[in-house]
């Protein structure tokens, strides 16, 4: 069952190994767990619901309390303490485009604010909507789950937007076909989540963003109903997908989508070598993608996530081993390890390989159990977000933030976002530790995506507050160095703030132009994307 007060399904328990808890005591002294709220008690502090009466309502406490937040770090806590800043009046589980066009139509009538909810998984605020005087309705897209339709020569798929990674998949590998979009969340999230974040897929490399993959759809809004024509390409003026893709709830709901998929492919490897340090990683990098060789994925660790990653994937007997192996390969505690992905046709993946080994042969690689640690990446893609709950447990709070820049302004900004965040809480005496990786790589720059833990506080105030603290500090590092706020988890509340140092004060005005167009009464997600508070430069660029 999904868990009420975390990441995932309840049934997968992720432990931290001993090695794993020396590190920490290492890394961040002598760490204290909070305790948590039972479901019972955070139920009890339900208030009543202020929703009028609809027959696809939902008003019961357990429901409402299980799609208040998303999972983002203040949400974690929220979730944990069992004292919700917010909690939506009724949750509502429509099954047709029709239904949620009455519920579009009812809001107004009544006066209620709507939050669209596809699997819970944002990590940047987007569920978490504040109190108001009006009624909150939350409307969980999870019943519309369905292929609708399949166009095999055209290779497009309509899916109902509330289904989830997995039950796409599956659906599509039924007739021989994949979207190939494997965000980190794919378990949990869904279609219509993905389009209106801008996610991007593990695969990007081969498949695209989102946003290559989104090919129309339909778009309930308090005005009416948008119909976004499914079409190869177009010169017809602006392009209607680009309003919706990033929307993030705010100009209504996204019921339908259209997608571009793939046959199935022959074959798929992943491998992983070890580069001598960052710089020659980064470069290899760069020149394999800026030669377009057709890799499906890349990723490159710096050498304090290497460290971290191959405690964490082999076992302590073995890895004194491995360790002996990287120093007869000329391997020091700089290497960085650098995995990538193969995919199409048998031919394909040979000829890739052995293109991508030119280059990677070219800047110093070394290739040590490089099947072996490509397969456990494939393994465990998916389950970095259970380590969430053993972390808490042993008193430690972790989050992430991420970017993208251009690669000449990427060298400058890797060399000091990790100094900025583990020197965030030192007025304190707190430690911080952090970590950072590169995994979508395009001709033009890079994703830079960056992990971090702290010692929790004595309480979740304090918490809270230190949170607060470091992710200010890595937001204005991202944005002192022209990153983008975010390049694959949104806006949400939490980057509002910072949006406009992107977009400009013209750029911004337009988006409150579109809000306003699609939705005069702003009841739909408010306080997303667009916040009173702005941080940078606002003016036009």
């Amino acid at each position: 069952m999904r868990r009420w007060n975390g990441w995932g399904d309840d049934t997968h328990q992720a432990e931290l190994a001993d090695f794993a808890k020396a590190l920490i005591a290492e890394l961040l002294g002598k760490t204290h767990p909070l305790s948590d709220a039972t479901l019972q008690s955070a139920i009890e502090r339900v208030p009543a619901s202020r929703a009028p009466d609809h027959p696809l309502l939902d008003k019961t406490p357990s429901t409402r309390i299980r799609h208040a937040s998303g999972q983002s770090f203040s949400d974690w806590l929220q979730m944990r303490s069992g004292m919700f800043e917010n909690i939506p009046d009724a949750v509502a589980f429509p099954e047709t485009s029709q239904q949620i066009r009455e519920l579009m139509d009812w809001a107004a009538q009544q006066d209620v604010i709507l939050v669209p909810y596809g699997g819970g998984t944002s990590v940047v605020g987007h569920l978490a909507c504040p109190a108001g005087e009006k009624p909150q309705i939350t409307i969980a897209l999870t019943r519309m789950n369905r292929l609708l339709d399949f166009d095999k020569e055209s290779q497009i798929a309509t899916f109902g937007a509330g289904v989830r990674g997995p039950d796409l998949e599956a659906q599509l590998a039924a007739i021989g076909y994949t979207l190939g979009h494997f965000p980190q969340s794919f378990e949990l999230s869904t279609a219509g989540g993905w389009v209106v974040t801008r996610s991007s897929g593990q695969q990007s490399l081969r498949y695209g963003r989102i946003e290559q993959l989104f090919a129309g759809g339909t778009l309930e809004t308090p005005k009416g109903t948008l119909e976004i024509p499914s079409l190869p390409a177009s010169s017809a003026g602006p392009d209607l997908r680009e309003m919706v893709l990033g929307s993030e709830g705010t100009l209504g709901i996204l019921t339908e989508v259209k997608l571009r998929v793939t046959p199935l492919a022959e074959a798929e490897q992943f491998y992983t070598v070890f580069m001598p340090d960052w710089e020659s990683g980064v470069a290899a990098v760069q020149a394999i993608t800026q030669g377009r060789i057709p890799l499906s994925m890349m990723r490159l660790s710096n050498a304090t996530e290497t460290d971290v990653s191959l405690k964490l994937a082999v076992p302590e007997k073995k890895l004194s081993k491995l360790n002996m192996l990287f120093k007869l390969k000329g391997l020091t505690d700089q290497k960085c390890m650098l995995t990538f992905g193969l995919t199409g046709s048998k031919k394909q993946v040979s000829v890739n390989q052995k293109l991508a080994n030119t280059y990677l042969k070219q800047h110093g690689a070394k290739r040590v159990l490089s099947k072996m640690l490509g397969d456990k990446w494939k393994e465990g893609r998916f389950k970095g977000p259970y380590l969430r709950h053993p972390l808490w447990e042993h008193g430690v709070g972790v989050d992430t933030f991420e970017t993208a820049m251009d690669w000449s302004a990427l060298r400058p900004y890797i060399n000091v976002v990790e100094q900025n965040v583990t020197k965030a809480l030192k007025e304190q005496g707190i430690p911080v530790f952090a970590f950072t990786h590169l995994s979508h790589v395009y001709p033009q720059g890079s994703s830079a995506y960056t992990t971090y833990l702290f010692p929790v506080a004595s309480t979740y105030q304090e918490t809270l507050e230190r949170w607060k603290i470091i992710k200010k500090v890595a937001s204005e590092t991202v944005v002192a160095h022209g990153g983008t706020i975010s390049h694959q988890h949104g806006v949400g509340r939490d980057h509002a703030p910072y949006l406009p140092a992107e977009k400009g004060a013209l750029g911004m005005s337009a988006l409150k132009a579109l809000s306003h167009n699609f939705d005069p009464d702003q009841r739909m997600n408010p306080g997303v994307l667009i916040s009173e508070e702005t941080v940078g430069n606002t003016e036009p660029a």
